[in-house]
């Protein structure tokens, strides 16, 4: 497999037409008194014309939920409350149609798409279309080895550069990110501080809800897991390599091939900020393509938000993950995007 230039990103991605958000701006002026008068859903109408190239904005036709699942080698080490790999019990949740994120996304008219990037189970027993991208089984334990190969890592970041092509070509006009796994908050971590230049205890959150002590165990895994990333920061695949994951990689490289084929993306909560953040190391304008559905109140997703100056749409204390706090986003953006469709003078 050949290698893959990451600078190539950073002269493909452009930003949204800044001209068009303006002309939305001024149509609102003309169409509403006070001429601020519908808030926060006219600031996303005028984003969501920049982002679609066309004032007034189309109303959301084809939303996608798209979720990255996998298991964590850092889980042995009781960072969870939940046992070392076993996150495909919450994948077949997803499938079976009883997760959050699933009962959401009947009500708001969005398709769920779950990958298996790299669940610690055997492929038969999911689907084969779920487990079609998977990378390998589980990760290493990041506190004392790569969490994938140099290769992997890269295998998983085409394989989401191919999701967003696969998206963008069957017209999907919105993706909303999830994440399901039992360790990837800890990977989070390990990301975020090391792309921060902080320490372990800033970014070391509660993720499935653990007590004191495994918050300690989480907070001297993530510190373990800075020195092994702190001399690979300047090679942002060495660093999921290091110690991301498969599902951190396919969701790198799916943000950034997505803003180079102009199509916005809702971020979740902590994991895809993290991978968010990678993902400006290597595109700085790819952030302008993307939404922050929710706080999740996870320090380490405030931290990386704040970085790459992403504000969330919402804050209702939604820490389940899985993406039904971006999802939750989904009917104020339906609103805005009807509102600038239909409304006229």
């Amino acid at each position: 497999m050949s290698g893959i230039d990451l600078d190539d990103f950073g002269s493909s991605v452009e930003r949204p037409d800044a001209g068009l958000r303006r002309d939305s701006q001024e149509r609102w002026r003309e169409l509403v008194r006070p001429a601020d008068g519908l808030g926060k859903p006219a600031e996303l109408a005028d984003w969501l014309s920049a982002v679609q190239g066309q004032v007034p904005a189309r109303p959301l036709a084809r939303p996608r939920v798209l979720v990255f699942a996998a298991d964590h080698g850092v889980a042995e080490l009781e960072v969870s409350t939940r046992p070392a790999g076993t996150a495909s019990t919450l994948a077949r949740a997803v499938l079976d149609g009883t997760a959050p994120v699933s009962i959401l996304a009947r009500q708001f008219g969005a398709e769920v798409r779950l990958v298996d990037m790299a669940l610690d189970c055997d492929p038969e027993e999911l689907p084969a279309e779920v487990t079609a991208h998977r990378v390998r089984r589980g990760s290493g334990r990041l506190d004392i080895e790569d969490a994938l190969t140099r290769e992997e890592a890269e295998q998983a970041f085409r394989t989401g550069m191919a999701l967003a092509d696969e998206e963008a070509d069957s017209g999907t006009d919105l993706v909303l990110l999830g994440d399901v796994s039992v360790g990837g908050t800890t990977v989070a971590g390990v990301l975020i501080a090391a792309l921060c230049g902080t320490d372990a205890s800033v970014v070391t959150g509660r993720g499935s809800g653990v007590d004191d002590l495994a918050w300690m165990r989480k907070c001297a895994a993530i510190r373990d897991g800075l020195r092994r990333a702190r001399p690979v920061l300047g090679d942002q695949l060495a660093l999921l390599a290091a110690v991301g994951g498969a599902d951190f990689a396919a969701t790198t490289g799916f943000l950034l091939q997505s803003a180079v084929r102009k199509m916005p993306v809702v971020l979740d909560g902590v994991v895809s900020a993290a991978c968010a953040l990678v993902a400006q190391r290597i595109a700085f304008r790819a952030p302008d393509w993307w939404l922050a559905g929710h706080a999740s109140g996870e320090a380490g997703q405030a931290k990386a938000l704040d970085r790459i100056s992403l504000t969330p749409l919402l804050d209702h204390a939604v820490h389940s993950g899985g993406g039904t706090g971006a999802l939750l986003a989904l009917p104020l953006l339906q609103g805005a995007a009807l509102l600038s469709a239909e409304l006229t003078a």
